[in-house]
């Protein structure tokens, strides 16, 4: 019973904070739909406020590339520097965690090298405006 005890304050900490994170990417995608997309309503026109900018379109896609090349290059260095530090590392339980950031920073530059073009793809076969004219495939 007691093993049981002292468990349960290590395991909420954790807990809490993955889904803390994970309601802060469901309120930021949350966010960037409304902000990104006009409503149903405005579909009505042929081109979004967002097409019909002069420099706009292309803006958010440097953007989104420009962001994505950093996430990328953030993960290499994640990666060497948790490498490097985990063959200095004696103790078990360091090196387990050490692995556990390495495979959290691969799963956040998946989910932004993916994010780009599935929104792309996904936006065009439902008509969205900003998928008709903003590519956010990054390469």
């Amino acid at each position: 019973m007691q093993g049981s005890d002292t468990d349960s304050p290590q395991e909420k900490p954790k807990t809490t904070a993955r889904s803390t994170v994970g309601l802060k990417l469901l309120f930021t995608i949350a966010a960037l739909s409304l902000i990104a997309v006009e409503p149903a309503l405005a579909q009505q026109t042929s081109q979004s406020a967002v097409c019909s900018a002069d420099n706009l379109p292309g803006m958010i896609e440097g953007f989104f590339q420009l962001t994505t090349a950093l996430g990328i290059v953030g993960l290499a260095v994640v990666w060497q520097a948790d490498s490097l530090i985990e063959m200095f590392t004696l103790n078990p339980d360091q090196k387990k965690g050490l692995k556990q950031h390495k495979r959290s920073a691969m799963k956040s530059t998946v989910v932004l090298v993916i994010l780009g073009p599935l929104y792309t793809v996904a936006g065009s076969m439902m008509g969205l405006p900003l998928a008709q004219c903003v590519d956010l495939v990054p390469w």
